[in-house]
C-alpha cells in the first residue's frame, strides 16, 4: 500500500472508531432520557435533546465521510479554510516567539490542510 492509501485507512478507522463512540453514548443517553424523562425539569430536556441532535449530524457525517460521499459536510470544511487561514497568520505573527519545533509542526498541519484543500477541488 502507499501512503496515501494508507492514511486514507487510518482516517476511516478513526471515523469508525468515532462513530460507535457516538452511537453509544447517543444509545445511553436516549435509554436515560426514556427511563428518567418525567423526573427531569423541562430545561435539562431541552439541553439532552439538543445533544442528541447534535449526535445523530454527526453520525450522519462521519457515516457520510466514511462511505466517501462526495457532499462533504460544508462546516467541516469551512472550518478547515478557516484554520489554514487562522494559522497562516499566526505563524506569520509569532514566528519570531515561536520554537522551531513548533514552526514545523505548524508547517507540517499546513500542508496536510492544504492537501486536503487541493484534495475536495478535485471532487
Amino acid at each position: 500500500m502507499n501512503e496515501k492509501t494508507d492514511r486514507k485507512k487510518e482516517k476511516n478507522d478513526n471515523r469508525i472508531d468515532n462513530l460507535i463512540n457516538v452511537v453509544e453514548k447517543r444509545e445511553r443517553t436516549e435509554r436515560h432520557l426514556e427511563e428518567y424523562s418525567d423526573e427531569k425539569d423541562d430545561e435539562k430536556l431541552e439541553a439532552t435533546k439538543r445533544l442528541q441532535n447534535i449526535r445523530d449530524e454527526e453520525i450522519h457525517n462521519l457515516k457520510n465521510n466514511i462511505l466517501g460521499d462526495e457532499s462533504r459536510n460544508e462546516t467541516e470544511v469551512d472550518n478547515l479554510m478557516r484554520n489554514f487561514k487562522l494559522s497562516e497568520g499566526y505563524m506569520k505573527n509569532n514566528k519570531d516567539h515561536m520554537k522551531n519545533k513548533d514552526i514545523e509542526n505548524l508547517k507540517e498541519k499546513q500542508i496536510h490542510r492544504k492537501e486536503e484543500l487541493d484534495q475536495l477541488d478535485t471532487f
